[in-house]
């Protein structure tokens, strides 16, 4: 399966928003209505005939200022739907200029069971950058379903995204698959030139930085009538919570972070080294393993070998679609290799297949590799493509990588920066604040958790974020990858802390039965 320039970019970029495809369990609540008017028959319908019965008006709820509407939301790539309450909020797109272009905020709440809810409300912030929460719903009600019994769920589609005014980039998917060319930064310029076209027909991408969603995060909480919020980050959703914070310290009750990313980090800079060190813990389980080592040997030195001899030879390899069953031929090339494996490192069950798929494409079988990197390509269509992911990136990090010479010998080399520089010389950028940057201080309470073998977001982060807290806490997700929410017993610590925010005296016991995922010796599984 060839990837070409863009499809690696795109697939690193919105990896870090890949934890929550893997949340396959959720449930739909049906919100109970305040305000429904009975049904009414024509006064002049014929007696022989049926009476004609009359729609009933939509359902709404008023919270503060806003009226809100009975919804469904729908899962991506699925029939499936979850009951809500949607609304919108207009806001400036430039606030310098409040009189200028206005954009539409998407929001929706996911209603608490209880007759009156808790005043505090959940805040969900997703990940990416370029998710749209609602999107989401689903997964986000299944898993913080027992903080609905007292508590409402804001998911609010941060601008640029979903139905946020979203800076969708049109792709030719024909021609994305036909292309061939590899990584090429002068390619990934001239097609972010060519989005940037795209969007500015409705949009300036200067103003969709996490700074300006911060601040619409504000607007919506006033529209709601002040309630504080117990923020809930996942991957770059942190670093809009800690900006939040940040900046509105009085608005939050307590915060959850997970799979953090520090203020101080320049997003994308020690990428290659976070995705080595993540593959080198993992495959070291399989060198202590007995079972492991006699099948695989050294997993890693394997996979640099097979990279080394892509990149010497690039060629066509045939394996069968897991999807059409067709017998399908791609170039096989070091571009397609690394992307294939950074995607298999962020969650437990793909890990436990690399060294099984690594070895199978040593000795010529890359159907297990490339097969399933064309299931999880597809899953992360949607996510892909988003000018809103260039504005956050160009406008607060790019300016500030710097080259890393260290960083040549590695799976990824120097790929994330130099394509963020390549997209970045074709983008606008946004203003960034001085002190953006700064590590949050505060006291207010905060949880973070951490997977032990995070390719992006590797624990470390986590306690850099804690070192400047006064009252936070690190939980380490043993075995784990990026984005552990929903991991093993996570809901109902978050549950706990939520309802009771002292992280210092949270019972987290229940991690301890936490462990990685056995790696497959063969395709029907681990060693008994």
């Amino acid at each position: 399966m060839k990837l070409g320039g863009r499809t690696i970019f795109r697939i690193v970029v919105v990896m870090a928003a890949l934890g929550l495809l893997g949340w396959n369990q959720w449930r739909a609540h049906h919100a109970t209505t305040t305000a429904q008017a009975p049904a009414a028959t024509s006064a002049n319908v014929d007696k022989s005939a049926s009476a004609m019965v009359k729609p009933a008006p939509p359902r709404t709820w008023r919270l503060g200022s806003l009226t809100l509407t009975a919804c469904s939301l729908g899962q991506p790539n699925s029939g499936l739907s979850t009951a809500a309450w949607c609304g919108s909020l207009v806001v400036p797109e430039n606030r310098a200029d409040p009189q200028g272009r206005k954009i539409t905020l998407k929001l929706a709440v996911l209603r608490s069971s209880a007759q009156v809810a808790n005043r505090d409300m959940l805040a969900f912030l997703a990940g990416g950058p370029g998710q749209a929460a609602t999107d989401y719903a689903g997964p986000i009600a299944a898993m913080l379903e027992p903080l609905r019994a007292h508590r409402d769920i804001l998911l609010l589609d941060q601008r640029g995204t979903g139905g946020s005014n979203a800076l969708d980039c049109k792709v030719d998917d024909k021609e994305a698959a036909n292309d061939d060319t590899g990584f090429d930064p002068a390619k990934l310029r001239a097609e972010a030139a060519a989005c940037l076209k795209q969007v500015e027909a409705h949009a300036d991408p200067r103003y969709y930085t996490t700074t300006d969603a911060v601040q619409d995060l504000e607007d919506v909480r006033r529209a709601l009538g002040m309630p504080e919020f117990d923020l809930i980050g996942v991957s770059y959703g942190t670093r809009v919570a800690q900006q939040y914070l940040g900046r509105h310290p009085d608005a939050v009750r307590s915060m959850v972070l997970d799979s953090t990313v520090p203020n101080s980090v320049v997003l994308g800079e020690d990428f290659a080294q976070n995705l080595d060190d993540a593959l080198k813990a993992q495959f070291a389980r399989c060198e202590a393993d007995a079972a492991c080592k006699q099948r695989f040997g050294n997993p890693y030195q394997t996979l640099v070998q097979l990279r080394d001899a892509l990149r010497a030879n690039p060629h066509p390899v045939s394996f069968r679609d897991p999807e059409t069953y067709q017998t399908v031929q791609r170039l096989l090339s070091e571009d397609s290799l690394v992307s294939v494996v950074r995607m298999f490192a962020y969650t437990p069950p793909t890990a436990a297949l690399l060294p099984l798929s690594i070895d199978a494409a040593a000795h010529g079988d890359v159907g297990p590799l490339l097969g399933q990197a064309k299931l999880l390509t597809v899953d992360m269509a949607d996510l892909a493509g988003s000018g809103m992911s260039y504005s956050v990136i160009c406008s607060e990090d790019a300016d500030l990588l710097t080259a890393r010479p260290q960083d040549a010998d590695t799976l990824l080399g120097t790929r994330m920066i130099d394509a963020y520089k390549a997209i970045c010389s074709a983008w606008p950028k946004g203003t960034r604040p001085a002190d953006f940057h700064r590590p949050l201080a505060s006291a207010k309470p905060v949880l973070l958790l951490a997977g032990q073998y995070d390719p992006v977001t590797p624990p470390r982060y986590a306690e850099e974020v804690a070192q400047h807290l006064a009252n936070a806490r690190v939980l380490l997700f043993k075995g784990q990858g990026h984005s552990v929410l929903a991991a093993g017993c996570g809901p109902q610590l978050v549950q706990r802390f939520v309802e009771h925010p002292d992280p210092k005296a949270l019972d987290a016991s229940c991690l301890d039965r936490l462990q990685p995922t056995p790696f497959f010796i063969d395709f029907n599984g681990a060693t008994p």
